[in-house]
């Protein structure tokens, strides 16, 4: 009688333990199910050649590679983030051709767009001019609520090859035009992108109640219903307070 008192109570401790494995496992898929999912249109702009692609590649994929094809019209990539426990955020990340002659469609990529990097190559200084040029295009096609310009952070890129061309002019430049922070990157050795993004994300969430439903488009303009907003800033990478 007592082994068997004793099989019959191992046996109710397993039962117990698969319950609760049953009910843990059925608590993880109904917070899944629960999750607020929000979706976010991140532009990478900039000239031709500056890495925009491996910026993105390097984001959303984690992977580099020292060529790619040139970028016709746009491409998009996607990174699925978990937030906190009950926010999930899909961010789409636009990849903009820099050639001229796609600048005539920067209107219909642009549209709906929460946030953009703007991206110049190190290696050729000359790219840091079109900076402010991508800056006013975009200011003039998308607007966020009530007419305030998308959250931009500006990309130095290719930091693994040399910094001794950083523009010394770039913090009057963020200053000027409200540029939210600007990030000295690297895509092959993976330096600040993550915290670039994370920055435009953050700008992102504080519209997120907005951003849940559609803009209304006029003559390229999107504009999206939502009170106002206060951008944050650090020190250290950043270069501009608000």
């Amino acid at each position: 009688m007592t082994k068997n008192s004793s099989m019959d109570s191992e046996d109710v401790a397993a039962d117990g333990d698969s319950l609760h494995t049953l009910f843990t496992e059925e608590d993880r898929l109904l917070q899944n199910f629960r999750k607020k999912e929000l979706l976010f249109k991140i532009l990478i702009i900039g000239d031709y050649g500056v890495g925009k692609t491996s910026i993105i590649k390097r984001y959303a994929d984690g992977t580099f590679s020292p060529s790619y094809k040139i970028t016709i019209g746009a491409d998009f990539a996607i990174k699925i983030l978990n937030w906190d426990d009950n926010t999930r955020i899909n961010v789409q990340l636009w990849d903009i051709a820099g050639h001229e002659r796609f600048g005539y469609l920067t209107g219909v990529y642009y549209r709906y767009a929460v946030a953009a990097a703007i991206v110049f190559d190190l290696t050729r200084p000359e790219t840091f001019k079109s900076v402010e040029k991508w800056l006013l295009d975009l200011r003039k096609k998308v607007n966020l609520p009530g007419g305030h310009p998308v959250p931009v952070v500006v990309l130095a890129n290719k930091g693994d090859i040399t910094i001794a061309t950083l523009p010394e002019e770039i913090v009057n430049f963020c200053e000027k035009y409200n540029i939210l922070a600007w990030f000295i990157t690297s895509a092959k050795d993976d330096v600040h992108i993550d915290e670039a993004m994370i920055t435009l994300i953050n700008a992102a969430i504080e519209h997120h109640e907005s951003l849940q439903f559609p803009a209304v488009v006029d003559n390229d303009i999107v504009k999206l219903n939502n009170d106002d907003t206060q951008f944050y800033q650090s020190n250290g990478k950043l270069c501009c307070q608000r």
